[in-house]
């Protein structure tokens, strides 16, 4: 199976712990971002990422922490009366940028612009807003202060806000042709199939960034453990026979193509030996996977 497990640290309880786990059990590739954990993630990760330099770690630019809300402004970085929690302005995304490198204690390997259609802007300000970041990301990759950048995104490219040609096209725009876009976040599931029927059929957001050669990092892989209570004996008997409820939901994830690494956030040794369990098996064939599609519908 090509793609892999990697701990995502979105709404973990105490993310130290299921990281800790996550790296016991062989993963090595955490995502985080500067909210999570009501702003405590970056820096609950630094003494693990110390003592593992293997393991790799992404992060993010775009949510403010209401905890780093006031640093910001008195910085000069956020101005007053921007209360939307949201900001990928110049100089806010270089200034979080500079904290989550010291939280974390080392430059991340991929930081990715956190959900950038947050409160629906209109194409022209989301082209001219990706820009700006686009532009502050690739100094910071020249400067050797992280290793590449990405897009981490829950709906922007279902409901068409951006595509993946447009954000690679920008790209080269902004850094030409060794530019630093690396990478591509978004939800792939049994929730969110219709991106898995796509691909399937050589189009869409995963068949583009495998074009494109970027790395596709599925998030929510579990529906935020939704999907466990909806795998009846007849889906997973579709899936995969041998496998357990949560197997065979992450099994679909990890086979769709074009997919790099997803992203499960497990509290415990036993939850992640699981996962690891998925991960070990075949990955499923195409005309399985369209059965999946078939039986549930995208």
């Amino acid at each position: 199976m090509s793609a892999q497990l990697a701990a995502g640290t979105y709404r973990c309880r105490d993310v130290s712990k299921s990281v800790a786990a996550a790296v016991r059990a062989g993963v090595t590739w955490i995502d985080t971002a500067p909210n999570y954990g009501s702003g405590s993630a970056e820096a609950s990760l630094r003494q693990l990422l110390d003592a593992c330099p293997q393991v790799r770690v992404s992060t993010k630019v775009g949510f403010v922490p209401d905890s780093d809300r006031q640093a910001a402004r008195d910085a000069g970085a956020l101005r007053y009366g921007f209360d939307r929690g949201h900001c990928l302005t110049r100089p806010y995304v270089p200034w979080q940028l500079t904290r989550s490198r010291a939280r974390l204690s080392r430059n991340p390997d991929l930081v990715f612009v956190h959900n950038p259609e947050h409160g629906r802007p209109d194409r022209t300000d989301l082209s001219r807003t990706l820009i700006e970041t686009f532009e502050e990301l690739e100094s910071a990759a020249d400067a050797d202060e992280i290793g590449g950048y990405g897009v981490a995104t829950w709906a922007g490219l279902s409901n068409g806000m951006f595509t993946v040609p447009g954000l690679t096209q920008l790209a080269q725009t902004v850094g030409g042709s060794r530019h630093h876009f690396r990478a591509v976040q978004f939800p792939v599931s049994l929730i969110h199939l219709a991106v898995v029927a796509d691909a399937l059929d050589g189009h869409g957001a995963l068949a583009e960034a495998q074009e494109a050669g970027l790395d596709v990092f599925a998030s929510a892989p579990l529906g935020g453990s939704e999907l466990l209570g909806a795998m009846t004996e007849e889906l997973v008997r579709v899936i995969d026979c041998e496998a357990s409820p949560a197997q065979a939901a992450l099994l679909v994830a990890l086979s769709s193509p074009g997919v790099s690494r997803v992203l499960l956030s497990a509290s415990t040794t036993a939850h992640w030996a699981d996962a690891r369990g998925a991960a070990a098996r075949e990955s499923l064939p195409p005309d399985r996977l369209r059965r999946v599609v078939d039986v549930l519908g995208t």
